[in-house]
């Protein structure tokens, strides 16, 4: 027996070797996964085993505004292409993150979530509404992640933090010139009706400057009709406003709900001027309206026959690829991407942004984009220090319908 016991140590011993070898082996591997996890935000970028730089891109990809989402889509794809073939920064490429943000604010705080603390993302362009930022951009804010809006127009956006920024004029600027537009083509124009959809954050920013730029004229404002942008049926509010006999209407909706409201009061007789808001800046409303779409004045803050090298690169490259105009959104979300690439290219000619840890390169990269003048699709912009945009140059243009009612185009009004 004792022979017997003084063979089984032995043997005791080599198996608990190898046990402890396998799990020692298993530790090792396993530490090594969790310090990547655990500690990729204090390492360089460089050491995370991404090749290109990661930016996130927050736009609608489902729901009611998808329409928007696609054209902020089309122009950051563009500009990833563009910017990547003339070397990215300085050699290096810059890859897009997409999360969808859907129609609500649910949908944009959890892309921007994903964005963040999943895919780590250097930077986000998005979200695609301005009523979704007023809940996202705060995370972007807490975790100091910089933000540029490409479609965010309503009070307060820049102001939301230190590291939100817009590329889309406020609506504050732009919606005057439309009103100013329709007295042109009508001097005897003195009894509005306004519409605007008051589940949105956006549209009620938006229909207060057209309400007060109204009353500043001198004008009368003989109605408020308000409604949803899930909406189908305007039939009450249009006739409403159709019975006290208004010679202009403003609209404040979405390409959708906006698109339905102007093709009902056509339907029900209203012949005067009609007014868009920055929600029919979309060739996506020709399809809603159709032949009915005739006319109706928006303002812009873009214009493809804009001369410039930039604007005509970018008119071109999506002219080939989508046989139309660009529309205003997309020509922001190109200009919102480039904003990163030249700030980016700038920050690594100072301090190698591949020796900084994520949160280092996020901070420089905030600080940066705010310092710099851009020549874009949009013009020349630069950045106040809350980080609204600076833009000199805008338009309003009247959708005019072909014969078949089915195709359009935003034809550009003088309103110097």
């Amino acid at each position: 027996m004792k022979n017997a016991i003084a063979l089984r140590p032995s043997v005791g011993i080599v198996h608990q070797t190898v046990l402890l070898f396998i799990c020692s082996m298993l530790l090792i591997a396993c530490g090594k996964s969790g310090n990547t996890g655990a500690n990729s935000a204090n390492n360089p970028i460089v050491t995370t085993g991404i090749d290109a730089i990661p930016i996130g891109i927050a736009f609608a990809k489902t729901s009611n505004v998808a329409l928007l989402g696609q054209e902020g889509t089309d122009g950051v794809k563009i500009a990833e292409k563009y910017f990547n073939a003339q070397g990215g920064i300085n050699g290096r490429a810059i890859k897009l993150v997409y999360q969808d943000t859907g129609g609500d604010e649910v949908g944009a705080i959890n892309a921007f979530q994903t964005l963040i603390n999943k895919d780590k993302v250097v930077a986000i362009v998005g979200p695609t509404l301005s009523q979704q930022a007023f809940s996202a951009d705060p995370i972007a804010e807490k975790n100091q992640v910089p933000v540029i809006a490409a479609s965010n127009t309503a009070k307060g956006i820049p102001e939301i933090g230190d590291y939100v920024a817009r590329v889309s004029s406020s609506v504050a600027v732009v919606a005057p010139y439309s009103v100013k537009a329709a007295l042109k083509q009508n001097s005897q124009i003195k009894r509005v009706a306004v519409f605007y959809a008051q589940n949105d954050a956006f549209n009620k920013s938006e229909t207060e400057i057209f309400q007060k730029t109204v009353k500043n004229l001198g004008l009368n404002l003989v109605t408020v009709q308000k409604f949803q942008t899930t909406d189908t049926d305007f039939q009450t509010q249009a006739s409403n406003a159709i019975n006290l006999k208004p010679d202009l209407v403003i609209i404040s909706g979405l390409a959708v709900d906006g698109g339905n409201l102007v093709k009902q009061l056509r339907e029900l007789g209203y012949k005067g001027i009609i007014i868009g808001g920055n929600g029919f800046n979309t060739s996506h409303i020709f399809s809603v309206c159709r032949a009915l779409c005739d006319g109706v004045i928006i303002a812009q803050a873009y214009s493809p026959v804009y001369s410039s090298e930039i604007n005509t690169a970018f008119r071109k490259a999506y002219v080939e690829q989508y046989h139309r105009e660009p529309p205003q959104v997309t020509a922001q979300a190109f200009t919102a991407l480039q904003v990163y690439v030249e700030a980016l290219q700038s920050l690594d000619k100072k301090s190698k942004i591949n020796k900084l840890t994520l949160p280092q390169l996020r901070t420089q990269l905030n600080q940066e984009l705010l310092k710099g003048n851009y020549q874009t699709p949009l013009g020349e912009i630069a950045f106040t220090p809350v980080g609204d945009v600076i833009q000199k140059e805008f338009y309003v243009a009247q959708l005019k319908m072909e014969a078949n009612g089915i195709n359009g185009k935003f034809s550009f009004l003088s309103v110097k």
